[in-house]
């Protein structure tokens, strides 16, 4: 032990001090703001040891900082004022039970101070590899004995905190890895697609440039799923709205200026294999709608509806009110064949729905009714 300026003893450094600190910086908790998981235990601590002060106190290489506080008003203290920086030097438990008697507080400033503190305990806060970062500790400002049953309420809370601590650590590591997973999917799908584009561009053969063009419609709903899928935390199953909002967003990027996309969805959620189904029957009805409904510049609408009710369940809507089958002979035969139908059929019965495509003089109509 040695003295400060003002002659209080200050706590030796832990053995393993630049471990210890490590240690501590690894779970990211220091500064960061109050969390109801952590100010439920002081409170409890407070109740069940009957104490005015209760802390989650982390050990800092010059400071102790409160994650949570019951009585206390500073955030943080100098290590000239930590008890728990002796306290993280014992096995797992220390109990002063009058700070006047002990060394290493009698000239504690939180002692000496009027109205001072009297009494301290503190279980070690323990990492998985040993070493102790912190402590939960209880004060009070007379002296006093806490009761085995105290003691033991204390060990068990201490080791609730660091439990709630190693869950936040996995929590915020799985949510980088999310990150950068999400990163490199993107990277990758959009290096597909470009390549996909170049392709078509020196390819002269139609249909060779169909199945291109349909292979790079259907990265782009992928991507969209991927998205809707990376934000729902790991559930599998998506929000409605905002995926279909990312599908036609990409196809509007695609289109002609003669023709809109119009969107009404129901804010709901789907399981990621019907979000998949939905995404692949409007991307490929869109892009027929583009290539057969609106000749010669003609000005058009596409218009996509998702709906839920009881007596219907889901009903997924595509019209568009280009030329039908009256004026178009060719719309009629596409709307029957084709890469493009045959993955709406797919993706129909995947939905384990039945596809209607009707081609009218007023435009072309697709409905999917599922469950």
């Amino acid at each position: 032990m040695k003295r400060s300026r003002n002659e209080t003893i200050l706590a030796d450094e832990h053995p393993k001090q630049a471990q210890r600190l490590e240690t501590l910086a690894a779970y990211d908790i220091l500064d960061t703001e109050a969390e109801s998981e952590f100010d439920d235990i002081v409170a409890l601590a407070s109740q069940i040891c009957d104490v005015p002060v209760s802390l989650i106190s982390l050990v800092d290489h010059d400071r102790q900082w409160f994650k949570a506080r019951v009585g206390f008003d500073p955030e943080e203290t100098t290590l000239a004022e930590s008890v728990c920086s002796h306290a993280i030097l014992e096995d797992d438990f220390l109990e002063i039970s009058d700070m006047s008697t002990d060394e290493r507080t009698v000239d504690n400033p939180l002692h000496v101070a009027e109205d001072g503190v009297q009494f301290y305990a503190g279980m070690n806060i323990v990492a998985p590899n040993g070493l102790p970062i912190g402590t939960l500790c209880v004060l009070d400002d007379k002296p006093r004995e806490l009761s085995d049953f105290q003691r033991q309420a204390l060990g068990v809370l201490a080791r609730q905190v660091m439990t709630q601590l190693e869950l936040r650590k996995r929590l915020l590591e799985e949510e980088a890895l999310r990150s950068e997973m999400d990163h490199r999917v993107r990277n990758s799908l959009q290096t597909i697609a470009s390549v996909l584009r170049v392709a078509a561009r020196s390819i002269s053969d139609p249909e060779a440039v169909e199945v291109l063009e349909l292979v790079e419609r259907r990265l782009g709903a992928v991507a969209s799923l991927h998205s809707e899928l990376m934000g729902s935390e790991g559930k599998e199953s998506v929000d409605t709205q905002p995926y279909l909002e990312r599908v036609v967003k990409l196809l509007k990027d695609v289109a002609p200026d003669n023709v809109k996309i119009k969107l009404q969805a129901v804010d709901a959620v789907v399981g990621a294999r019907q979000a998949s189904a939905i995404g692949m029957i409007v991307s490929e009805f869109v892009a027929n709608s583009i290539k057969h409904a609106f000749p010669d510049g003609r000005n058009g609408t596409v218009a996509i509806s998702l709906t839920q009710s009881e007596a219907a369940g889901w009903v997924l809507s595509c019209q568009d009110d280009g030329v039908g089958k009256q004026d178009n002979a060719d719309a009629d035969a596409h709307a029957d064949s084709g890469l493009g139908a045959m993955l709406m059929e797919s993706a129909a019965s995947q939905l384990d729905g039945q596809l209607e495509y009707e081609t009218v003089p007023q435009g072309t109509v697709l409905r999917v009714s599922f469950q």
